[in-house]
């Protein structure tokens, strides 16, 4: 049996004070591969991004299962450092996300990371800011529980939570839905007037 893939490159805008304004291309495959087309989530995180810039300009940034990487290329557009992972083990993610990165002339670094697989290309990186939009799920409905265990565990603390919708334009706002939250976390020892 024969699958059909049907290839897209969406258009991304971002708007500002001014005439401050870019535009991010994402090339998008829309068959069920996760990290091949643009999830809710990474909309909303690459415009808290964009409308925070000047907290991510020379900023080293890590996005972790970026898929089609639009917070990262939002926040490479801005100014940042920024390195781009996904699934090591899903080559088609990772060299969709290089041609993105050449599609929108941004000189990001492209990283295969599975989890809890440790090399020396991750412990040589030393972000001060990790965005991940949409990369914990837990099927039991549990997640909540087991995210206030690690947080605990690793000595995180959340910061601030948002709705993700409170700061989306009403033209993005209107063609996404769900319950979508934005949450920052820090380190618990670190001073909260020096992240994200």
């Amino acid at each position: 049996m024969m699958t059909t893939t049907t290839t897209t490159i969406s258009q991304h805008n971002f708007y500002g004070a001014g005439d401050s304004e870019t535009c991010i291309s994402i090339i998008e495959n829309l068959k069920e591969e996760y990290g091949l087309f643009v999830w809710p989530c990474s909309v909303i995180l690459a415009e808290y991004v964009w409308q925070h810039r000047s907290r991510f300009r020379d900023s080293s940034i890590l996005e972790l299962g970026a898929g089609t990487s639009l917070p990262g290329l939002v926040a490479a557009k801005v100014g940042a450092n920024v390195t781009l992972t996904d699934d090591a083990t899903k080559p088609e993610v990772l060299d969709n996300m290089r041609r993105v990165c050449e599609l929108n002339k941004l000189n990001c670094n492209v990283l295969g990371l599975t989890w809890g697989v440790w090399d020396a290309p991750i412990l040589d990186l030393r972000p001060n800011i990790i965005l991940g939009a949409d990369v914990l799920y837990d099927s039991s409905g549990s997640g909540h529980h087991l995210i206030e265990f690690l947080m605990v565990k690793w000595g995180l603390k959340c910061v601030k939570l948002l709705d993700g919708f409170s700061f989306l334009p009403s033209q993005k706002a209107s063609v996404l839905s769900g319950n979508i939250q934005l949450v920052e976390i820090v380190l618990s020892s670190q001073n909260e007037n020096q992240q994200l």
